[in-house]
């Protein structure tokens, strides 16, 4: 096997950890999934929500964190 392959699926494992993690504390972190700009559907019996602003920032900040990492 090659041994980018090892490393990928190191990598991979932190990933699904760190995202883990923050499932665990995402309800200490009040504004994460309530920032303005999320759109929420509610009516009788159906509620649709799609965190588009939140996604968008924490896209930023995987961003600026692989671009950190890489240099």
């Amino acid at each position: 096997m090659p041994a980018h392959l090892g490393k990928t699926l190191v990598v991979i494992g932190l990933l699904v950890a760190g995202v883990g993690v923050l499932f665990l504390f995402a309800d200490k972190i009040p504004w994460l999934g309530r920032l303005p700009g999320d759109i929420t559907l509610r009516r009788d019996n159906f509620t649709f929500y799609f965190p588009i602003v939140t996604c968008l920032v924490i896209s930023v900040l995987l961003s600026l964190l692989f671009w950190l990492f890489r240099k």
